[in-house]
């Protein structure tokens, strides 16, 4: 299958020099193998419900910037913000017993968490936020997740290069405790340069693994028939970012 390729600009800074490595099936399989040592090591030296570091109030950035897609470039995106995304529909589907369709306000509903964590972008830049929702755990357990679901794919609104964004990650993180559908930034509903009206925290992955303008959740036994089966938007590139972005 071919690959598209995505990487533009400053995204592509550092990605380039292995692309053409990359494309070939042998490199692919080395830097697969390094991908799995790197999830197993970090896995055998932390706990796997050890929490990242969390900050006081005053530990927050002055400001959270946008980065990536900064909107969503479409009407019903802009009429949804500005109703107050109160048509706004999360989807819970694929491997799952009871599908969910829920509003912002099902998911204020819930037992909401709020933790203060540090933001490390793949580019360099590291910024404190307070983040406010469910436990995707909680979305999870309503859907009932069949035993065969191996990953949660997350879609999302925004489209780049032409390409939709997604991400995805296995059981562990997905139920994680930290890991929550956030509709909430610093006490504030969610800007819409952060991914209003709702992005992942998956807080013990980097900046890439946690999308934004969530619109739908799904179980997944693998990635096959999604984008070009590698598990994220990043990813899908051929010199694209590792499915396994644990820090």
């Amino acid at each position: 299958m071919k690959r598209r390729t995505l990487l533009t600009g400053a995204a592509a800074l550092g990605a380039g020099a292995c692309a053409k490595v990359a494309d070939t099936d042998t490199a692919r399989s080395v830097f697969d193998a390094a991908e799995d040592w790197h999830r197993a090591a970090h896995r055998a030296l932390a706990n796997r419900q050890a929490l990242a570091p969390e900050y006081a109030p005053e530990d927050r950035s002055p400001t959270f910037r946008g980065n990536g897609s900064l909107t969503v470039d479409t009407d019903e995106y802009r009429a949804d913000a500005a109703n107050g995304f109160a048509n706004w529909r999360l989807q819970v589907r694929g491997l799952v017993e009871t599908p969910l369709s829920l509003s912002i306000d099902d998911i204020r509903a819930l037992p909401q968490r709020t933790q203060i964590t540090r933001h490390d972008c793949v580019e360099g830049w590291s910024a404190i936020g307070e983040w406010t929702g469910p436990q995707l755990s909680h979305l999870l357990d309503a859907a009932k997740v069949k035993e065969e679901a191996n990953f949660i794919v997350f879609y999302c609104a925004d489209n780049l290069y032409g390409a939709d964004y997604y991400e995805s990650v296995d059981m562990v993180d997905a139920y994680h405790p930290q890991t929550i559908v956030a509709h909430e930034l610093n006490g504030e509903p969610l800007p819409e340069k952060n991914g209003a009206p709702l992005r992942m925290r998956v807080e013990r992955q980097l900046g890439y693994k946690h999308p934004k303008f969530l619109t739908a959740i799904e179980a997944v036994t693998s990635f096959e028939h999604i984008g070009e089966g590698m598990g994220g938007f990043w990813e899908d590139n051929p010199a694209g970012y590792q499915w396994y972005a644990g820090i």
